[in-house]
């Protein structure tokens, strides 16, 4: 059900990098791997009741393919700003849409409500101990296909399911999280050894996938206990690197999904031997990229 993506190299100043290309995945992100795994673990009786998800659009793929394919209903909460090529794309999976204000309303409540309203599930994005299980098949992935053994791996971070579930498939590399400026809760939680939610009135940010407002404490103590680097971009770090992925390997990378890259082209992250940059997603729209492609 979850496809092997591929490993490529690049080269970053005069430095060779892995790319792993979870863009390339069914859905055009990674989320699938988690989303796929939490809903096997549903019992006949949950799987007739039905799922209830929250996402900007990623996970809210991931789950609605998964559902379609086992199925199981699902309904998504999404934010009405999230972009149409994600909505379009969750829809064509049958899945059911609810549409929240993001700066008004919490999508955690809405799903909870939804939940107890239908006898469904709730499949988080990230505080779940199965999806985090299933975003590190991405880094089982990377040990098989690696000819050395991966020392750095820089992976965008929203929630964290990403990141840790590497962090723990591979215990012997170092990890990096990237953050968008101003959306790094991870980032200031991990130097401040507690959680820290995202300001109130955070800056607009291109990285759509990555403006999650808190991040969990499954995620956190992975990262923490890891001793996981943080780091974050700006808007014109990231679309320096979705220009990078389309000129260098006809790539095409959504801006949150380029947050890896986007740092090791930023110089904010100096690559070493054995450095693999995640490219976690490729769900844009179409004039979007155009337009950061064209320099606009």
């Amino acid at each position: 059900m979850v496809e092997r993506t591929p490993l490529i190299e690049t080269k970053v100043g005069t430095t060779k990098v892995w790319l792993k290309c979870e863009s390339l995945q069914t859905g055009r992100a990674f989320k699938l791997r988690g989303a796929t795994n939490r809903l096997l673990q549903l019992s006949d009786e949950e799987k007739q009741r039905g799922v209830v998800a929250f996402s900007s659009g990623n996970h809210a793929q991931g789950v609605a393919i998964a559902a379609k394919r086992l199925g199981v209903p699902a309904v998504i909460v999404m934010p009405a700003d999230a972009p149409k090529v994600k909505v379009d794309a969750t829809r064509s999976h049958e899945a059911e849409i609810i549409f929240y204000d993001r700066l008004t309303e919490s999508r955690e409540e809405i799903a909870e409500k939804l939940a107890q309203e239908r006898g469904a599930v709730v499949v988080p994005s990230f505080d779940d101990v199965a999806i985090v299980a299933g975003q590190g098949t991405v880094g089982l992935e990377i040990l098989d296909q690696m000819p050395e053994p991966p020392r750095l791996i820089i992976v965008p971070c929203g929630g964290g399911g990403l990141a840790s579930g590497i962090a723990l498939a591979c215990p012997d590399a170092d990890i990096a999280i990237v953050e968008p400026e101003g959306w790094d809760d991870m980032k200031r939680s991990l130097e401040g050894g507690e959680i820290v939610p995202v300001a109130p009135n955070a800056p607009p940010t291109l990285c759509d996938a990555l403006q999650t407002p808190r991040v969990s404490p499954i995620t956190f103590e992975i990262l923490r206990d890891r001793n996981a680097a943080a780091f974050s971009v700006t808007d014109e770090e990231v679309k320096e690197a979705v220009r990078f992925a389309w000129r260098e390997h006809q790539m095409v990378v959504e801006p949150g999904g380029a947050a890896a890259l986007a740092a090791l082209l930023a110089g904010k992250v100096q690559p070493v031997d054995g450095t693999v940059a995640v490219v976690s997603g490729g769900n844009i729209d179409p004039d979007l990229h155009a337009r950061i492609v064209d320099g606009v």
